[in-house]
Order: structure tokens, then sequence, then C-alpha cells
């Protein structure tokens, strides 16, 4: 039986941690028109519930997706434009993964204009009417709400960037989707740690943070891009490193409650 499409813990105070790419599940209808290559879903953000633990213990909201990105990308709108018009990047519903390979086995296309349609109404909707139906409840109860788009990537990804990319990637839209004093007090908890960081550079916010990030509003959206070297290894079966995670988890608490700690 396949689970839900997301998983939602409700908190206490105005942060939400969202987990879009999070999910590992393929069901079986998709997985079986899938290249071997996709069926390890290696484009997971992998342990971010775990990496953000912490954020619970703030009293945080967290709602994470269940289903693997190759289903849907949920940082993706729903018509699917580009977010990064020029660059290469992969779709709504994608075709190829991270390092090139074909999504889609021999035989098998990928998603026709209504099977991507019916994709956005069982995966995408649920999920985006869950984080704005948080986010109203938390803006209701205090006023301004912070949301906290975690994900991570695979360090060396030629075919998305060039080189080895910087430690922490702080994506705020060029400053649009939070106020100015929580960038500057995200910038400066960054540059505090001991990491490679860069703000607004190849990263600056997938489709959550710069669709529902309106300060002037009361709502904040970062997003954190992290290089997955820091705390797990990159490599099949792409396990948690508790001898990198313990020094980079202090540094990501830090960014988020610097971030928390500048909400008007």
């Amino acid at each position: 039986m396949n689970p839900p499409v997301f998983s939602l813990i409700q908190g206490t105070v105005p942060l939400l941690i969202s987990i879009p790419h999070g999910g590992e599940v393929l069901p079986e209808s998709f997985a079986e028109r899938m290249t071997p290559a996709a069926r390890l879903v290696a484009d997971t953000d992998w342990h971010l519930a775990r990496l953000y633990d912490f954020a619970r213990g703030m009293g945080a909201s967290m709602l994470r997706a269940n289903y693997s990105r190759y289903v849907i990308d949920l940082n993706r709108s729903s018509t699917g434009e580009s977010l990064y018009p020029g660059q290469t990047t992969t779709g709504l519903c994608p075709a190829e993964t991270f390092r090139g390979e074909p999504v889609y086995a021999e035989g098998f296309a990928p998603p026709d204009a209504a099977e991507t349609a019916e994709r956005v109404d069982v995966y995408w909707r649920p999920y985006h009417e869950a984080l704005q139906g948080e986010i109203d409840r938390l803006k209701g109860l205090f006023g301004q709400v912070l949301v906290w788009e975690a994900h991570s990537i695979a360090s060396v990804l030629p075919r998305l960037f060039p080189g080895e990319l910087p430690g922490l990637n702080v994506g705020t839209f060029d400053g649009k989707s939070c106020s100015p004093a929580m960038r500057e007090a995200v910038v400066a908890a960054t540059s505090a740690g001991a990491f490679s960081w860069v703000a607004d550079g190849r990263f600056k916010g997938g489709f959550i943070t710069r669709n529902y990030g309106r300060p002037a509003e009361g709502v904040h959206t970062v997003q954190l891009e992290m290089a997955q070297c820091l705390y797990m290894d990159e490599s099949v079966p792409f396990g948690w490193r508790d001898d990198l995670a313990c020094g980079v988890m202090p540094v990501v608490e830090s960014m988020v409650r610097a971030a928390f700690s500048a909400l008007p």
C-alpha cells in the first residue's frame, strides 16, 4: 500500500520546514517503466528530516513529501516553466536524472500532457494545499511566518553546474523572498561557519521560495541547498554519516535560528 502524498507535523511556533524532494517512494506502476538508474532515486534530498530534527525541538512544523521527484517535482510550477531560463534543469515530471541518464526505459515515453495533469492533481496539488494551509494557520496565529525550504544535492554534477558546489547555498530569490534583515542574519550565520557558501548563486530558490515568499504580507521564505558531501555518502546506498553530519548540523541550526530570530 502506498503512503500518503505528504507527512505533516504541526508545530507551535511560526516556523515551517518544507522538504519537497525528500520522498523516496516510486509506485510500482511508475517504477516498472523506469530505468535501473532512475529506480535508485539518486536525486533524492536524502535524510533531511533527520538533519532538521533540531527544528522540531524548536516547535517548528515540518512538511515532507513521501514520493520521489521522478513522479513529480513539487518545487516546480504546475505549468512546468523553467526557473532558470537558459540553464540546464530537470522538468516538472523529469525525463532525465541530474546526471543526464534517462528516467524512462526504452519503449516507454515520459508522461504526456494528460498524465502530467493527473500527477499534478494527485501529487503536486495536495502538497501545495497543505503548504498553503500551514502557512495560513501559522500566520493567523502569529502574524508572521518563516518557511525554510530544505534541500540537498550531490556536490559534483557537471550537467547542472561547473566544478564543485559550495557547501551551503542560500537562496532568497535575490532578496525578494524574505526581509532584508532576515537575509543578512542568515548570511552572517552562514559565513560564521567553517563551510564554503554562497547567497543567491546558482540556486536562488525554487518555485516554493519564489511563489510563497511575500515578506510584505508576513510570509518569509529561505532556501538552503546543501552539498550532500557535508553529511552523507554521495554514492549508493547514500548513507548518513555521523562523522560528517556532526560538523555541519550546528551551522545549519544556527542559520535557521538566525532567520527565525529576524522575523519582524
